[in-house]
C-alpha cells in the first residue's frame, strides 16, 4: 500500500524547528507509506523557488500557477504557459477564486481573469488545474464551464463545500480532493459530500503546512499526515486503508497522466 500526498507546500514547511530539510521531510512521509507527493506554487516566483528546492527528488512533481490571494503580482499568461510547459510540471495552480477577504468586484475580476488563463493554457497543455475556491461557489462553477475545463481536467483541492457542489464538479468530470478538515468535529456536511463522491474521483492531500488532521491538530502539518486523512476516509466510505490508498493513488495517476510506477517511490 501507498499513498500520494495530491497537495502540498513543502517550501512552506518549518525546517528550523519540526524537519532537519526535504529529506528528513520525505523519509517521515515514506516511514507512513506516502510516497509521491505534488508540491504546489502559489505564485510565478514562488514556482521557480520550489523548482529547485525539490531538484534531485524524483518524488516530487510540481504545479505552476498563482494563488487568488496573491494578485499583487498579476499573471503573465505567457510566462505562465512558459514555465508550465515544463515536463516536472504536471498541473496548472493552484488558482481559483476567493472572495473571504477580496469583498471589491475590481479584485474579484482580477481573480477571475487570472483563473480563466491558467484554464486555457491547462487546455493548451494538457495539463489539469488545481482549483481553490472559497465564498465563491457560483462564480468557481460558472466560469469553470465557460472555459470548457473538462478539455483539461482538474481537481477542487481542499474541499469544503456542500454535496450539491460536489455533483456539479463530477458532472464536469473533476476530481474531489480532501484534507484533514474532513476530521475536524464541525464538519459534518463535508463529511456527507465525501461519503457522496465515488471512489473513482477522491484525492487525498494534507495542504501542509496548513490544517493538519485530528490526532495532529496544534501541529504544523506534513506530508506524513496524508495516511491520517486517509484512514479517517476510508471509515467515512466503509472501505480499508488499502483500498482507499489504491483508488485514490490510480485516481492521481490518470488525473495527472503520471505513470503508475513512478508514484510508488
Amino acid at each position: 500500500m501507498f499513498l500520494v500526498d495530491s497537495h502540498c507546500h513543502l517550501d512552506c514547511l518549518d525546517y528550523e524547528k519540526d524537519h532537519r530539510d526535504l529529506d528528513d521531510v520525505l523519509q517521515k512521509a515514506a516511514e507512513r507509506d506516502v510516497r509521491f507527493m505534488l508540491g504546489v506554487a502559489t505564485t510565478l516566483d514562488g514556482y521557480c523557488s520550489l523548482k529547485q528546492f525539490v531538484a534531485g527528488h524524483p518524488q516530487v512533481a510540481l504545479s505552476c500557477g498563482v494563488h487568488p490571494l496573491n494578485m499583487e503580482q498579476p499573471c503573465d499568461p505567457q510566462r505562465l504557459l512558459e514555465l508550465a510547459a515544463d515536463p516536472q510540471v504536471i498541473a496548472l495552480g493552484e488558482t481559483g477564486l476567493d472572495y473571504f477577504y477580496e469583498k471589491e468586484s475590481a479584485a474579484q475580476q482580477q481573480q477571475q481573469e487570472s483563473f480563466r488563463h491558467h484554464i486555457r493554457v491547462g487546455r493548451q497543455l494538457n495539463k489539469p488545474v488545481i482549483v481553490h475556491t472559497r465564498d465563491a461557489r457560483e462564480d468557481t462553477l460558472a466560469l469553470l464551464k465557460e472555459e470548457q475545463v473538462e478539455q483539461c481536467g482538474g481537481v477542487l483541492h481542499c474541499f469544503t463545500e456542500d454535496k450539491a457542489t460536489a455533483e456539479k464538479l463530477l458532472d464536469m468530470g473533476f476530481y474531489i480532493s480532501f484534507s484533514g478538515i474532513v476530521t475536524f468535529r464541525n464538519a459534518e456536511q463535508l463529511r456527507e459530500a465525501a461519503r457522496y463522491v465515488p471512489l473513482d474521483r477522491i484525492l487525498v492531500e494534507t495542504d501542509s503546512p496548513y490544517l493538519a488532521p485530528v490526532p495532529h491538530r496544534g501541529k504544523q502539518n506534513q506530508p506524513a499526515f496524508t495516511r491520517d486523512v486517509a484512514e479517517y476516509l476510508a471509515v467515512l466510505k466503509g472501505v480499508d486503508t488499502a483500498t482507499l490508498a489504491q483508488h485514490t493513488t490510480e485516481n492521481f495517476a490518470r488525473l495527472f497522466h503520471v505513470p503508475a510506477e513512478r508514484l510508488q517511490g
